[in-house]
């Protein structure tokens, strides 16, 4: 099989982007979702590995971490998990990993990157990392071909161009300022947002943050190259858990729906 490369999730259209948490409610859930998230129309999945103290999180996501650790899923055990549905060839879009720096320092850089790529993870993205101290991975991204995805935020004005010349992957355009979660509605100028980047890079730009239903995902992939969702789907895991799979597929298909929607 050819090698997946995070750019084929931009190829045909606007980008679908959607996330769980790694195993929430437990591991054999997760295998099961990720195929149906694909099938659902997914063309890019960001799965999060559990972690204590997730900083950037709202509530939502925050309590599937701690379900999944509840459950005793691990970093070691997730990489297994992942590496096993990428084996099966049941999940062939680009896969990216959402943690935090000190996991992945306590884990081993070079370790974490070399498993990485043996269980078919195309990128990371680590909100607690700023632009500025980066270097301390990114040259181990580079050698090991994992794309480290590059956030930019209303708030980085000045910042975005440089932020978005040297961004690798996709760029994660962050909608509202907070933690993740669902919101009634974004106010944020995200035109103006993607206009800066346009101006220093043709990469990709996508956004999340508080996408909760299919318009605000024709919404905000209609001003971008795509729509992330993650809280409005960690919430019906939250509340089906392992019966979860019929239901986020169904509502993945109607974000599908709503991308597509902006295409026009």
């Amino acid at each position: 099989m050819d090698k997946i490369r995070i750019a084929d999730a931009f190829n045909h259209g606007k980008a679908l982007i959607t996330f769980i948490t790694g195993g929430d409610p437990d591991l054999e859930t997760t295998e099961k979702l990720l195929p149906a998230m694909q099938e659902a129309g997914s063309d890019l999945i960001e799965i999060g590995i559990p972690f204590s103290d997730p900083i950037a999180e709202g509530p939502v996501i925050q309590e599937a971490n701690e379900r999944a650790l509840s459950k005793g899923c691990t970093t070691d055990l997730l990489f297994d998990s992942v590496k096993r549905i990428r084996e099966s060839g049941k999940v062939t879009v680009p896969l990216v990993y959402l943690t935090y720096i000190n996991p992945i320092f306590t884990y081993g850089k070079e370790k974490f990157l070399k498993r990485c790529v043996e269980c078919g993870i195309n990128g990371l993205i680590i909100p607690d990392l700023p632009f500025e101290e980066k270097d301390e991975i990114s040259e181990l991204c580079r050698t090991y071909e994992v794309d480290l995805i590059s956030m930019i935020a209303p708030t980085s004005e000045e910042r975005i161009r440089k932020i978005a010349a040297d961004a690798t992957g996709f760029l994660y355009v962050v909608s509202s300022l907070g933690v993740t979660g669902v919101r009634s509605e974004i106010k944020t100028d995200i035109e103006s947002m993607i206009s800066h980047v346009r101006s220093a890079s043709d990469i990709p730009a996508a956004v999340g943050f508080g996408i909760s239903n299919p318009e605000q995902a024709r919404e905000m992939a209609g001003k971008s190259d795509g729509a992330i969702i993650g809280s409005a789907i960690v919430r019906i895991v939250g509340k089906y858990g392992t019966a979860c799979v019929p239901q986020v597929e169904q509502f993945i298909r109607e974000l599908r729906k709503g991308v597509d929607g902006a295409v026009q």
